[in-house]
């Protein structure tokens, strides 16, 4: 009997083992990227409760109740609020738009001192929020979708005619809260009259579920030491997984904020983010602040959790957005003689000394560096 193994044999058991090792290569990355993103999908999935509507601010401005179009056509509500004698000149408009799970009351937590000061302000419900009907087959969530960029796009684009027919200027400001932070930056980069933007809280999806994603990689990956050394073209691919599968389920887009940032060009921009914010970390809102190309400031707020700056510190808090918006928004400051911001406030943002923490000492020494704004 002949024991010798033919050459063909040779040839086949390598070709075999060569399968087995590249399909090994091709087949388990796959599969770790399927569980990630399985993962990923059950947390945004389980992380979205049903909005809560309504607002825990005691008292409501009287204001002109209007309903209005988002840009894919969706009708919504909103509020155009103005706490000024009826013979003064408006400061300029404000469009405000909500976080999550809230409504356009909330407004009163943030723009009192707007409206107290002559400016007026324009809040609105986004969909499935307040008095704004749901869409058929969208569940909001807490991340800035195209459906939140479609309806501050309307609420941008109605202010604007209703000033035009008002005889006054149609730049504006937008006011923004984590999620509507957002937004307000989506549309800021689309349309020229946004003139001024404040953001609290606000982030990027895109790399906001990138930290998520490394976060709980660590946790549930069965080997932690390869999940803890992903090359960074493994997160990028696997967001782009993720996004994808989002939109198929979840029947939305999540644009990229960061980019948008980018895309607005030299607009004004102030960012609040609060030092203890354990929602959303503060790089992300550092990262918004270094793409940012023109005027621009970050304000850390010591002691702060999400959203709550203007409950740690409203005095300040009011002074910080009154004073970012009189120098960029205030129709006052296009007279031929400029008006200053008022001493008392400067004054009180020049004498602010926080106690930054060591992670995050050099964002903070810039932001208080400067009184209102840091410019670029």
């Amino acid at each position: 009997m002949d024991w010798s193994i033919h050459p063909w044999m040779w040839t086949l058991g390598s070709a075999l083992a060569i399968a087995l090792v590249l399909g090994g290569l091709l087949i388990y990355p796959a599969l770790v990227l399927r569980r990630y993103v399985r993962i990923m999908i059950n947390i945004l999935d389980d992380v979205a409760p049903t909005p809560e509507n309504g607002c825990n601010d005691s008292q409501r401005w009287n204001g002109e109740e209007v309903s209005f179009r988002a840009v894919d056509g969706h009708l919504l509500e909103g509020t155009i609020l103005s706490h000024r004698d009826a013979d003064s000149l408006p400061l300029g408009m404000v469009v405000f738009a909500h976080e999550f799970g809230t409504d356009r009351a909330s407004c009163l937590r943030y723009c009192r001192p707007l409206l107290d000061t002559g400016y007026d302000v324009f809040s609105f419900d986004f969909r499935g929020h307040g008095a704004s009907a749901p869409e058929e087959g969208y569940r909001p969530r807490q991340w800035p979708s195209d459906r939140e960029r479609d309806d501050m796009l309307g609420a941008i684009a109605f202010i604007g005619s209703y000033l035009e027919q008002q005889d006054r200027p149609c730049d504006i400001g937008v006011f923004g809260i984590s999620r509507g932070g957002g937004a307000a930056i989506l549309a800021a980069a689309a349309v020229e009259n946004v003139r001024a933007i404040v953001t609290d809280g606000a982030f990027s999806s895109d790399t906001t579920l990138e930290y998520l994603m490394r976060r709980f990689a660590t946790i549930f990956a069965r080997i932690r030491i390869v999940a803890e050394n992903h090359p960074p073209v493994f997160w990028q691919f696997l967001r782009w997984l993720l996004f994808r599968e989002c939109a198929r389920r979840f029947n939305c887009r999540f644009p990229s904020v960061r980019k948008a940032v980018v895309r607005m060009g030299p607009k004004p921009i102030l960012l609040i983010h609060g030092e203890k914010d354990s929602t959303i970390p503060i790089a992300q809102s550092q990262a918004l602040y270094d793409l940012a190309l023109g005027p621009k400031s970050l304000w850390i707020v010591p002691g702060a959790s999400h959203n709550h700056g203007v409950v740690v510190a409203p005095k300040l808090y009011a002074d910080r957005i009154l004073c970012f918006f009189d120098e960029y928004l205030a129709v006052r400051r296009r007279s031929p003689r400029p008006i200053p911001i008022r001493p008392s406030r400067r004054e009180k943002l020049l004498a602010v000394e926080a106690s930054p923490s060591s992670a995050f000492e050099p964002a903070l020494a810039g932001a208080h560096a400067e009184p209102a704004t840091t410019r670029v």
